[in-house]
């Protein structure tokens, strides 16, 4: 079954979509290389107090793992133009049976 992950940073939200629109094939590199490694879907979400999301969807966790390492160097300068000054906190969740799905196709 397949993991979320979702990666939480201090940053600025509306650079990451200005640095994101401003060379769009830079991240979308990224995203493709991630898609090499099995990722099915991913989004970024921003808040109103600094906060960055990274949310994904992988078919386990080493194949995060095995892409985040690969990326290291493209993604590592990337958070910092965007602010992000410490150690990201990732986060692996498997789905629950809670028997009250609604929507993804349940």
């Amino acid at each position: 079954m397949s993991v979320i992950m979702t990666l939480r940073a201090n940053g600025n939200p509306s650079e990451l979509e200005s640095r994101a629109a401003g060379n769009p094939a830079a991240i979308r590199a990224i995203s493709a290389r991630a898609e090499q490694h099995g990722l099915i879907a991913h989004r970024f979400y921003g808040s109103e107090d600094g906060q960055i999301m990274a949310v994904d969807e992988w078919p386990d966790v080493e194949s995060f793992h095995a892409v985040f390492a690969e990326a290291r160097a493209e993604i590592e300068p990337l958070m910092r133009e965007i602010g992000v000054t410490a150690e990201p906190e990732i986060t692996f969740w498997r789905k629950l049976e809670s028997h009250d799905e609604v929507g993804w196709n349940d």
